[in-house]
């Protein structure tokens, strides 16, 4: 693989990816809106795996900083041969009646930045005769989970159509589709998750250990954990309705109130 971009590296997911590249000598580049948290990771990483740690500050609502981005993966100089577009975060409200700015703000993060990133990651890499995209989506792709189901869709059907243009160039592409990960992400979107029973956890070790372990063999859609791929298969042949009724009644399990907010 090379050299690795990372973005959304400063925290959850990116945060993993970061390390597990790093300690299997990976040189990598670290994109996110944080210097602080980006340049001390990076100080971290090249102290306990000996690699290159490059800090790229960004912020992937910008056009600019998004360019920027695209600049670095089409550079000859320490070539990006794995791109992992993980940028992303919980939108939390509905989207009647909800802060239309935010929407935009999660379409360029989790759908503008991922197209724009990875033509240009592709086209580097096709030159080159060798690389690979890993794109985070979600289970929640299949499900009906208002925009943020749509954007994560839109990832993975977009990784499939661009894996299929890939074939014999030497170059993958893959998305890996996690279901509920203990990482900063509900946190930071103010989402309450305490409903939820253990059970239907991941942990962010073996999310990243199995969406790379499937980039290496050149899978294209990766579903960490059997509970989450039984689960997508059930829900890839359940009707429709039967989907939009889960979403309503995980709306309503998420409305309910808690202890704290008695």
């Amino acid at each position: 693989m090379g050299t690795a971009l990372v973005t959304g590296a400063s925290a959850g997911l990116g945060l993993e990816f970061a390390w597990q590249l790093a300690t299997a000598k990976h040189d990598v580049v670290l994109v996110a809106r944080d210097e602080e948290r980006l340049t001390r990771l990076a100080a971290q990483l090249e102290a306990a795996a000996g690699i290159r740690a490059e800090v790229l500050v960004a912020d992937l609502t910008d056009a600019d900083d998004v360019a920027r981005v695209a600049d670095r993966l089409r550079s000859d100089e320490s070539p990006v041969g794995l791109l992992v577009n993980n940028a992303g975060f919980g939108i939390n409200q509905e989207f009647v009646g909800g802060d239309l700015e935010r929407e935009l703000t999660a379409l360029d993060v989790m759908v503008r930045a991922v197209l724009v990133l990875s033509h240009a990651a592709a086209e580097a890499m096709v030159a080159r005769g060798r690389g690979a995209i890993l794109n985070v989506g979600s289970v929640a792709a299949l499900m009906a989970s208002g925009t943020y189901s749509a954007h994560k869709a839109w990832v993975r059907s977009f990784t499939e159509g661009l894996a299929v243009e890939l074939k014999d160039t030497g170059v993958t592409a893959t998305v890996v589709n996690p279901g509920f990960t203990h990482t900063e992400f509900h946190e930071r979107g103010r989402i309450d998750m305490s409903q939820y029973p253990e059970i239907v956890w991941l942990n962010a070790e073996d999310v990243v250990a199995t969406a790379l372990a499937d980039v290496r063999r050149g899978v294209v859609i990766s579903t960490p954990s059997t509970r989450y791929r039984t689960m997508s298969a059930l829900v890839r042949i359940a009707p429709r309705s039967a989907i939009r009724a889960i979403g309503r009644y995980r709306r309503a399990i998420e409305d309910a109130p808690t202890d704290a907010d008695a």
